[in-house]
C-alpha cells in the first residue's frame, strides 16, 4: 500500500538549484513525485557561519517502508556528492534530504524519527511544506502544517525565489 512521504531538500554548496533538481529527478525511482514546492533561499540556523541554503519540499507517493526509503535517500545524497563522514554536523552540504512526515506514521529508531523531530521549529521546512501540504497533520502534535507555521515566532529569514523551477 502506498503512503505519501513529505520530504525536505536543502543545498548550500555548489550549484544549489542543480543539486535540488537532480535530487528531485532521482526521487522518481522511489515512487511518484506528486508535488514540489517553490525553492526558498534560507538563512542557516544553529551553525550560522556558512552559505545560505536553497530549500524545497516534495510530496512523494511510495510503497516503500520508511526505513527502506531512508536508505535510498541516503544513496541519492551520496550520488550527488554528499559525504556525511567528512561533514561538520549542521554544516555546509551539497544535498540534504529529510523525511518530515510519512502518512500518519510515527517512527522512532536511532537513525530515523518520523515525524522529523525538529520540523515544527523550522521555518525553512514549514514554509515550503505549507505550500504543498498545508493541511497535512503532524501525527504527534495534532496540528496542521499551516498551524505549525502560524505558531512559529519570527526567526531566520526564508525568501521564496521568483524563478524557482
Amino acid at each position: 500500500m502506498a503512503s505519501i512521504a513529505y520530504l525536505s531538500l536543502g543545498s548550500n554548496l555548489g550549484d544549489r538549484k542543480h543539486q535540488l533538481d537532480a535530487a528531485i529527478g532521482q526521487l522518481v525511482q522511489l515512487g511518484s513525485v506528486i508535488s514540489v514546492s517553490a525553492f526558498y533561499e534560507t538563512e542557516p540556523v544553529e551553525f550560522t557561519d556558512q552559505p545560505w541554503f536553497l530549500n524545497c519540499a516534495v510530496g512523494l507517493e511510495t510503497s516503500m517502508e520508511p526505513e527502506h526509503l531512508l536508505k535510498h535517500l541516503m544513496c541519492i545524497e551520496r550520488d550527488l556528492g554528499r559525504n556525511r563522514a567528512k561533514e561538520k554536523k549542521k554544516g555546509p552540504r551539497t544535498i540534504d534530504i529529510d523525511i518530515l512526515l510519512f502518512g500518519d506514521a510515527t517512527v522512532n529508531f536511532p537513525a530515523l524519527q518520523i515525524p522529523h523531530p525538529a520540523m515544527h521549529e523550522r521555518r525553512f521546512v514549514l514554509e515550503p511544506l505549507a505550500e504543498i501540504a498545508p493541511d497535512a497533520q503532524h501525527p504527534v502534535l495534532k496540528k496542521s502544517v499551516e498551524r505549525l507555521l502560524a505558531d512559529l515566532p519570527p526567526g531566520p529569514e526564508v525568501r521564496r525565489m521568483a524563478e524557482s523551477r
